[in-house]
C-alpha cells in the first residue's frame, strides 16, 4: 500500500510540472494579449519555433542550462520555478486532503492562482479571464457537493460585498476591482468559512511582507494584493475548516 500510495504522489507531481509548463505560456502571453492555444511554444528572443523535446518540464531547462538551443539567450527561470511549485503544490493539497474529486478541482484552482499572482504582481491588473475560471471551477465544487450549497452561495458574498465596499469608499484606490471578483469567485468555489480566513490570511501576510519590503527597499505603498490573496485562499484550501473546528473547539 505504501509503494502504491508514492506511486500516485509521484504521478500528482509529475501531473502538476506538465501543468505548470502551461501556466508559464498563460503567464507570458495572457498580458500580451496572444493566444494561449494556436500559437507553438518559440523562444521569447529569437521567435524560433521550440522543438517538443526541449519542452519537458523541468528538465529541458536543466539540459538546456537556462539557454535557447539556437540562439543561446538566457531562459527565465522562472520556468522551472513555476513548474516545480505548481508540482509541490498539487502534491500539498493530495497529502492533505486526500485523493479525491476535492483535490483535483483545488489543484485547479491553485493553478490558476499562480498564473493570476505573477500577473498581477508584473502589471497590477488580475485578468478578467482568470476570475471567470476560478468561478467555473467553483460552480463545479458547487454541484458535487450540492448538499453544501448555500456555503458556497453565501461565500460568493461575503467577502467579495465588504470588499465592493471598500473599493467604493476608496474610489478604487483602497483595493483593486480585480480583487473583489476574484474574492468572489473563490468564494464560490472554497466556501463561506474557507474564504473568511483566507481573507484574514492575505492581509497578515501580505501586511508583514509589505512592511519588509518597504523597510528593505524605500519602495512605495502601491502594491498588488492578488498574490497574497492568492496565498490565503490556498491555505484555507488546507487548513481553513481545521482552524475554525480547533477555535469552535476552545469556544465551545
Amino acid at each position: 500500500m505504501l509503494l502504491y500510495d508514492i506511486l500516485l504522489y509521484i504521478i500528482v507531481f509529475l501531473y502538476g510540472i506538465v501543468i505548470g509548463s502551461f501556466l508559464n505560456v498563460c503567464i507570458f502571453r495572457i498580458p500580451r494579449k496572444e493566444s494561449i492555444v494556436t500559437t507553438g511554444s518559440h523562444c521569447m528572443n529569437c521567435g524560433k519555433p521550440i522543438k517538443w523535446y526541449d519542452l519537458i518540464p523541468l528538465f529541458s531547462f536543466l539540459i538546456l542550462r537556462g539557454k535557447c538551443r539556437y540562439c543561446k539567450a538566457k531562459l527565465s527561470v522562472q520556468y522551472p520555478v513555476v513548474e516545480a511549485l505548481n508540482g509541490i503544490l498539487y502534491l500539498i493539497i493530495f497529502i492533505v486532503n486526500g485523493f479525491n474529486t476535492e483535490s483535483g478541482l483545488y489543484c485547479l484552482l491553485t493553478s490558476a492562482l499562480i498564473v493570476l499572482s505573477v500577473i498581477d504582481y508584473r502589471t497590477m491588473e488580475i485578468p478578467f479571464g482568470i476570475n471567470i475560471t476560478i468561478f467555473v471551477i467553483g460552480i463545479i465544487h458547487l454541484l458535487t457537493d450540492f448538499d453544501h450549497y448555500l456555503d458556497y452561495i453565501v461565500g460568493f458574498f461575503v467577502v467579495s460585498l465588504f470588499l465592493l465596499l471598500c473599493y467604493v469608499i476608496t474610489k478604487g484606490k483602497g483595493i483593486g476591482g480585480g480583487d473583489v471578483k476574484l474574492m468572489a469567485a473563490a468564494g464560490l468555489c472554497i466556501g463561506c468559512q474557507n474564504i473568511v480566513f483566507a481573507l484574514f490570511a492575505g492581509c497578515i501576510i501580505g501586511s508583514v511582507i509589505q512592511c519588509i519590503k518597504m523597510a528593505v527597499t524605500k519602495e512605495g505603498r502601491m502594491f498588488a494584493f492578488g498574490p497574497y490573496l492568492s496565498m490565503g485562499i490556498f491555505m484555507a484550501i488546507l487548513f481553513g475548516n481545521r482552524f475554525f473546528d480547533w477555535y469552535l473547539g476552545l469556544i465551545g
